[in-house]
């Protein structure tokens, strides 16, 4: 498939989950990543999700946990900045399996009985944990979803304040890593041409995903929300394996 309409589809699933389906964004570039260096992908990607995170603000602007935001927001930033110094020195399949197997332990927690009924209440301790775990993630792979919603979807917000809080923290976090990505010299040769459409694509794609959120139930958006975390943590799982197994291989 050609790599523009790969770059599209990316866009268009960026947007959307900017408007509410907040795990459809990080399937984005392991997508991609599965035809073209996840670094590129990553990079060409930045200002999509940029342009897309401040369209969903824009549509959450009312509905979000400010208490979450005071916890996880500041966690999540301390995490990019963390991930800013370790991105040259960490192994991609490491983070990939352990991305992947928290969202894969979680969806298994839930759907097989084992997550509690008790609903819990935003925390400073677990928010930190997870938000910083969501901003090393997010950084290095786009890929911060699971580690946020282990630590949100637990509290059972209402639909509409849990993806306003997921779009304003991400849209704070990704923000400050275009610095970051320009320090170290990810955005370097970029096609600005390409990312100027994409990004176009992006917001249309925003309120495609506002529209679904409002149409869904709560308790079919949950729904769908796991279902995309699952199928998001499968792929990290795979690609980090079989990134491992071609390292290994190069290396024998």
């Amino acid at each position: 498939m050609d790599q523009t309409v790969l770059f599209i589809i990316a866009a268009l699933i960026v947007g959307m989950s900017k408007g509410g389906l907040a795990s459809a964004a990080a399937i984005a570039v392991p997508l991609l990543a599965l035809f073209m260096n996840p670094v590129t992908a990553a990079a060409t990607l930045l200002p999509v999700y940029i342009v897309t995170d401040w369209i969903g603000v824009w549509l959450f602007r009312k509905e979000f946990s400010g208490r979450n935001l005071l916890i996880f927001t500041p966690a999540l930033l301390f995490g990019v900045g963390v991930a800013t110094f370790i991105t040259p020195y960490t192994p991609e399949p490491v983070l990939l399996l352990f991305t992947g197997g928290i969202g894969l332990w979680f969806c298994l927690r839930a759907w097989c009985g084992r997550g509690g009924t008790k609903v819990t209440q935003p925390a400073l301790l677990p928010g930190l944990f997870w938000g910083t775990l969501t901003g090393i993630a997010s950084f290095i792979t786009h890929s911060g979803s699971p580690p946020a919603q282990a630590y949100l979807l637990p509290q059972r917000l209402p639909k509409l304040k849990f993806a306003g809080t997921i779009a304003i923290s991400f849209a704070i976090g990704n923000l400050a890593k275009l610095p970051a990505y320009f320090a170290i010299g990810q955005l370097d040769g970029l096609n600005w041409g390409l990312i100027a459409a994409l990004a176009a694509t992006g917001i249309l794609g925003t309120f495609i995903g506002r529209w679904l959120t409002v149409k869904l139930s709560d308790t079919h958006y949950v729904w769908v929300i796991q279902g995309m975390l699952f199928l998001l943590s499968v792929i990290l799982l795979a690609k980090g394996i079989m990134t491992l197994i071609g390292g290994q291989a190069l290396l024998s």
